[in-house]
């Protein structure tokens, strides 16, 4: 009776959830994808053909064991092609109803266009003027794909989860193939303890051949790294074939085949006790014993003299040498010569590092402009003489900075370390930081809506290589507004992402286990509890967003009188459906809405209170350049003021500077820029 009571309130659920998948009319708007073949007038022979593959396809796609229907209607230039294809494990008639009800969303989402596509999790509609039930099925039957993702990430490793779901789709896509006449298949397969289970389905049309099953769905499990690294879950949705993932079952039913978790790797050679069948057993455990009896009592005298050798020469070391950060191989510390600039060449650029050279000064020294021999122009960083770091170990950092190539971060073109002088060469941006422009009333209005998804596209590049794709993993920690520099074509290239182990080893390790940043762009998690990660940059980055779209300074808020900050503002706004009013001036009535709003989605999505529901910045850009992909809804966000008498380490750095702020661990009133602390870890 227990156990009864127990799996009753499950069994229930289960029902209810079915429910909620197969009803005629799902609870929530479905996803389509509307075409750009032209559009149709009321009452036209083509909206009749449409009627009348909506009253014939739903009835077929209800029949018993079909679960799809295609059709056409009509003659050149009206006829009408048409497809609709129901998920395996939904009943007849619940197929009929969603077929239905798909034809009256898509004609009201893509009002009067001769080509629409209407996505539900049970099943999916397309109908089109062109005749895509001819297409390729190995390339899905034509038409964009609908690819839905999870947008938070396992906890597990990322690269064994993804291998694990690559496995799983393909194993159940040779079983829809080969052994279902629905080309319909459902797999589960163990995993991890902190994902127990992975949940697959793969389908087909099932009018497809074996071979063409197979193709069509190995083409877009093949997609996957495209979109989908480490999410919890996520599918690729074409004509003739799809694919689902999750981490939790989500299909009606038993699943069609169970794959184990992965094997762990088997022991080696040297690990296995190999027993011969001949010897008895009392035989062998007396072998065993005796070989044990002796190998130990040698393990543990190795053991013990290697650790007096390894304490002797630990204690002879001498006490001025210091492990470095980073280590750099023998040909990586040769390689810093290609950035040696002799300090005559850099004092001549400056001219002499003149008063009327100077972009900025900040915390840990002085930027000046300057110009080569060869009339390039440059930006020359003159680092303080309080920086107590080692030369061996600046070179070794500076060898890992200049590796970080990328169109979107500020290029280290050089370095010169004579006569006592620490100079890093970095290449000029003519049109400075976006904050001189954006939060200018003025000249806000050469950031037209192109430049500005222009400005946000780089910066989300820029920060997917410093977090994923780079041999280095970079926190900024301090992205913002006047560290993005713009060049003379308006690219946007972020500045400050390497230096912070440049200042000192101690004064950057004391930093580190610090609040340290710019109050506005801090995530709550980074700026209550001192814990930062590459969603501490996401968070910055979304404000980042907000800002550009909006033309209004989060940090300002902070320090004015404002009532309101950014992030209340825009989701007030967002809530009650008037997102345009707070949108800069200069944009309204000039920004097509839906890309509008769906900047303003991300950006709330990057600025969530908990750092799990905040995408990676390589979902970000799938976001960005993805017009069919569906956005979670977002919740509210927090924004960590501090209080009058929070008292923080104030630092400035950034190139070039804009406002100064003091660098002696005192402060008083904030300043909008404060601090560049970055930390490279090696990957």
């Amino acid at each position: 009776m227990a156990t009864a009571a127990r799996l009753l309130p499950l069994a229930l659920a289960s029902l209810l959830l079915h429910l909620l998948l197969f009803a005629p009319r799902a609870a929530a708007q479905p996803w389509q994808i509307c075409g750009k073949t032209g559009n149709y007038t009321a009452n036209s022979t083509y909206q009749s053909n449409i009627a009348s593959l909506a009253t014939s396809l739903p009835a077929n796609a209800s029949r018993p064991g079909a679960l799809f229907a295609e059709g056409s209607a009509g003659a050149v230039p009206d006829t009408v092609y048409a497809l609709a294809l129901c998920r395996g494990d939904t009943n007849a008639t619940a197929c009929g109803a969603c077929v239905a009800t798909a034809f009256q969303d898509a004609q009201q989402l893509c009002a009067y266009d001769k080509d629409a596509a209407v996505f539900y999790d049970a099943c999916y509609l397309r109908f089109s003027n062109q005749d895509f039930l001819a297409a390729s099925a190995a390339g899905g039957g034509g038409g964009d794909p609908m690819v839905l993702m999870n947008t938070q990430n396992v906890s597990s490793p990322a690269r064994a989860f993804d291998a694990a779901v690559a496995a799983l789709l393909n194993a159940t896509a040779d079983y829809a193939a080969a052994n279902s006449s629905r080309r319909f298949a459902t797999g589960e397969e163990g995993f991890d303890a902190a994902e127990p289970t992975i949940y697959g389905l793969t389908q087909c049309t099932p009018d497809l051949s074996t071979a063409d099953c197979r193709a069509c769905l190995g083409s877009i499990i093949s997609e996957m790294p495209q979109y989908f690294r480490g999410t919890r879950g996520g599918r690729i949705i074409t004509m003739r074939c799809n694919f689902r993932y999750e981490v939790y079952s989500f299909f009606s039913g038993s699943p069609s085949l169970r794959l184990p978790a992965p094997s762990t790797p088997a022991p080696s050679p040297a690990h296995v006790n190999v027993t011969p069948t001949a010897n008895p057993p009392g035989r062998t455990r007396n072998k065993t014993g005796i070989v044990i009896a002796i190998v130990l009592p040698i393990v543990a005298a190795v053991l013990a003299i290697t650790m007096v050798c390894l304490c002797f020469f630990w204690r002879r070391r001498p006490s001025r040498e210091q492990t470095p950060s980073y280590s750099a191989n023998h040909g990586e510390i040769e390689s810093i010569d290609s950035l040696l600039l002799d300090i005559s060449t850099l004092r001549a650029a400056t001219d002499n590092f003149a008063e009327s050279n100077r972009l900025g000064e900040g915390g840990f020294g002085t930027v000046y402009k300057g110009v080569l021999p060869d009339n390039q122009e440059i930006a020359v960083k003159r680092l303080s003489q309080s920086s107590g770091q080692g030369i061996q170990e600046l070179k070794n950092e500076l060898v890992l900075v200049a590796k970080l190539q990328h169109k979107n971060l500020v290029r280290l073109l050089g370095v010169c370390l004579q006569e006592h002088e620490k100079l890093l060469v970095y290449e000029y941006m003519p049109n400075k930081s976006i904050d001189t422009i954006l939060f200018d009333p003025e000249k806000s209005k050469e950031l037209d809506w192109g430049q500005r998804v222009k400005i946000l596209n780089g910066i989300a590049r820029g920060l997917q290589y410093l977090h994923e794709d780079s041999q280095l993993k970079i926190i900024h920690r301090d992205l913002k507004a006047s560290n993005v520099l713009l060049d003379s074509d308006y690219t946007p290239k972020i500045s400050d992402f390497g230096l912070a182990r440049l200042f000192g080893g101690d004064r950057s390790r004391e930093v580190t286990n610090r609040v340290v940043g710019t109050y506005g762009y801090m995530s709550p998690e980074y700026a209550m509890r001192g814990h930062y990660s590459i969603k501490s940059d996401v968070f910055s980055f979304g404000v980042l967003v907000l800002e550009i779209l909006t033309g209004r300074s989060s940090s300002g808020s902070i320090n004015t009188e404002q009532s309101v900050d950014l992030l209340s503002l825009v989701w007030e706004h967002w809530t009650m459906g008037t997102i345009v009013e707070v949108m800069d001036p200069s944009l309204r009535g000039k920004v097509p809405t839906e890309q509008m709003l769906k900047c303003v989605h991300i950006g709330l999505l990057c600025v969530q209170d908990n750092p799990v529901d905040r995408p990676k910045m390589s979902t970000v850009n799938i976001m960005l350049s993805s017009d069919t992909m569906s956005l979670q809804s977002p919740l509210k966000p927090v924004l960590f003021i501090p209080k009058s008498d929070y008292n923080s380490a104030v630092y400035s750095e950034s190139y070039p500077i804009v406002s100064q702020s003091t660098s002696n661990g005192k402060s008083g009133a904030i300043s909008p820029n404060e601090v560049s602390i970055t930390e490279l870890e090696p990957r």
